[in-house]
């Protein structure tokens, strides 16, 4: 590992020399220090397919070799999704289905509706929309003086493609944000913020806000946003009959469109500042930024895992999975993989396999906006290279608490004026 500050070198020594039973993964401490990277080294060394016997979300399984992953996401009627995606189980009274957290065929009959919001002919429509947008915001950035990263571009552009893909009311977007961050401040991944009623009721102020919307929608002519498609398609009907399985949907819509994206944006920022002789390969053939884009979303890894639950005994890695058993792929150990990737904690801009990474997940549960997060990606690093010599990081970037979001709260940064 390149990384050598006290910390990281203090967690190192904890990580191998503990017990190896004892090693949780789950703390999301870990993550917000960003000191997790030696515990995960010695489970892919050791013990690839890890039992934690007691932690704060109760006994759960580890995978954390990338091929290990990938039997995983492949084995969709032995590893359901069913009931949630979280390490941790949510509360009775915030189960909230949406297709990500479902199994066939109710999978299927969720997200095939909404797809096309997201698919070629739309990309084709709203690359133009993209480059549009990045210019005003990156020219309207200060020179000269320390600003948030996260705050004045990476929320900003995701917010408004956000707003883009459900034909949201332009003057409330911010409401977007706002609720895809109180959907994953959950306690289920160590990242409780307030009070669970308090977190029950602005989430039920979404669903209010989309009902209304929803209503609007059904009553005009079809469009290709998020919810008219919903409001229109048959096998969707149902959602505003069980109004959790309308907000359940609604948030995995908006998480997703909001998470990868945002923290990928921040976080290419980060490696490139940590990393300045990429910096330069940028600078000197800027055509590298779609190999780029795939760098940072590997580098990076927005989000941490996926859970799933065990349906039938397995026996994977000369382990035997039990029925009922939580199984949880962390993709951030697979993107870090070297039997996957050569030197994998190097930020390596130019990597041949660098699209090989876990960040999307892989099978039936692949992120399905992942053309529009990478659009957006590409389009906002051509736009910066266009304008910037260089975007200089001079702080200590400020990390989430959560074991599921790997995202910032605070990048500080200054263009040099």
């Amino acid at each position: 590992m390149t990384q050598t500050n006290t910390a990281l070198q203090s967690a190192r020594a904890d990580a191998f020399g503990m017990p190896l039973d004892r090693i949780d993964v789950s703390d999301s401490e870990l993550f917000q220090n960003n000191v997790h990277w030696p515990y995960f080294d010695r489970l892919r060394a050791e013990d690839p397919v890890h039992f934690c016997a007691e932690s704060a979300f109760g006994p759960y399984w580890s995978i954390t070799r990338w091929q290990d992953i990938m039997t995983v996401e492949t084995n969709p009627k032995v590893f359901g999704s069913w009931p949630n995606i979280f390490i941790g189980d949510a509360d009775d009274n915030m189960r909230l289905p949406s297709f990500i957290a479902a199994d066939e065929p109710w999978h299927s009959r969720w997200r095939k509706p909404v797809m096309p919001a997201v698919g070629p002919d739309r990309l084709d429509e709203l690359r133009s929309l993209i480059r549009s947008r990045v210019g005003d915001i990156l020219d309207g950035l200060p020179r000269g003086e320390t600003f948030n990263w996260v705050e004045r571009v990476s929320t900003e552009l995701t917010t408004q493609m956000l707003a883009t893909l459900f034909d949201f009311p332009w003057e409330d977007r911010h409401l977007l944000t706002y609720w895809s961050d109180m959907t994953t401040a959950a306690p289920g991944v160590g990242a409780a913020v307030m009070p669970e009623d308090e977190r029950r009721q602005i989430l039920f102020e979404c669903l209010e806000y989309f009902t209304r919307l929803w209503h609007e929608r059904k009553a005009a002519e079809p469009a290709l946003d998020f919810l008219s498609l919903m409001a229109h398609h048959d096998d969707t009907q149902e959602l505003m009959e069980k109004p959790y399985r309308l907000l359940g949907n609604l948030l995995l819509l908006i998480v997703g469109g909001n998470d990868t994206t945002r923290n990928s944006i921040s976080g290419g920022v980060v490696a490139l500042n940590q990393n300045p002789d990429q910096y330069q390969m940028l600078r000197d053939d800027p055509a590298i930024i779609p190999s780029m884009v795939s760098e940072i979303i590997r580098w990076q890894t927005p989000l941490a895992h996926m859970r799933r639950t065990c349906t039938s005994d397995f026996e994977l890695g000369g382990k035997m999975i039990r029925a009922g058993d939580k199984v949880v792929m962390w993709y951030i150990s697979a993107n870090r993989d070297d039997s996957k990737f050569d030197n994998p904690y190097t930020f390596d801009i130019a990597r041949k396999n660098t699209r090989s990474h876990m960040s999307f997940g892989f099978g039936i549960h692949r992120c399905m906006g992942n053309h529009v997060a990478e659009m957006q990606l590409r389009i906002l690093w051509e736009e910066i290279m266009k304008r910037f010599d260089r975007i200089d990081l001079v702080g200590e970037p400020v990390r989430i608490k959560s074991n599921f979001v790997m995202g910032f709260s605070d990048v500080p940064v200054q263009i040099p004026a």
